[in-house]
């Protein structure tokens, strides 16, 4: 695989989205021929912004920082020494991530939040108990009550609703931890505004199987298999998916 350098420089000044756009060179069904790195100027300021976003979360906590919006985020840090205000920088590195086609990366899903200062809004919303995360109060409530009921206590949510600010702080660390490879993150990872987590669905995994319930071992469990026999998995992201995206058979579909 070529790498490929993401090549623009970050400023405090108004993004144009079209200068971002690399020529198209992948269809749904095609190998990645080139990968999308951050480059190294774009590393460090990545570094230090998702530095930053986890001093966020810390003060806001785990839960909320689901929640909140970018907005939101910097006027948290603004108002708090011990985080610092968000750089020009890293806040348009922010926009540019938000604003760039993953298409480019090679990610075929649909982006379902297009604006990087989406509000989730807490009262559409219930926290579940024990988890730390929240859920879509209706269907997304609904699956998830249904599931644990025939189920058990041994099926637990492992992550619910996540907006921009969270997808954003997990996709910059699964990239970093690649050396800045933004197209291998995107293959466990959606980028920022195309997470389905944003609109309903969720994921769950066996109580006690730790990280592995985010792994292809949670499809070796019972409570995997009850699931399915059940009726309950309309995987999302299945093997062999065009969507450029690994497997996910903890993903439960909502939406």
């Amino acid at each position: 695989m070529k790498r490929r350098a993401f090549l623009k420089i970050a400023a405090a000044t108004p993004l144009c989205v079209d200068a971002l756009s690399l020529e198209p060179r992948l269809d749904a069904h095609s190998a990645v021929r080139e990968a999308i790195y951050l480059d190294a100027q774009k590393s460090v300021v990545a570094k230090g912004l998702l530095e930053r976003l986890m001093r966020v979360q810390r003060m806001v906590g785990f839960g909320n920082f689901n929640l909140i919006s970018f907005d939101v985020a910097r006027k948290v840090a603004k108002s708090y020494g011990s985080i610092g205000a968000f750089s020009p920088l890293e806040s348009a590195l922010f926009e540019e991530l938000f604003a760039f086609d993953a298409r480019s990366y090679g990610f075929f899903g649909a982006k379902v939040i297009e604006r990087m200062n989406t509000v989730l809004r807490a009262d559409e919303m219930v926290k579940v108990p024990s988890t730390g995360h929240y859920l879509y109060k209706g269907e997304a409530l609904r699956h998830y009550e249904e599931i644990r009921g025939k189920i058990g206590e041994a099926i637990v949510l492992t992550s619910g609703v996540r907006g921009v600010v969270k997808q954003m702080a997990l996709f910059l660390s699964k990239a970093l931890s690649l050396e800045g490879n933004l197209s291998q993150a995107s293959r466990s990872l959606a980028p920022a505004g195309y997470s389905y987590h944003g609109i309903g669905d969720f994921d769950v995994g066996k109580v006690g199987f730790g990280v592995r319930n985010f792994t292809q071992e949670f499809e070796s469990t019972d409570e995997f298999k009850r699931l399915m026999d059940l009726g309950f998995v309309s995987i999302r992201y299945p093997e062999a998916n065009p969507f450029g995206v690994q497997y996910e058979p903890w993903h439960i579909k909502v939406v």
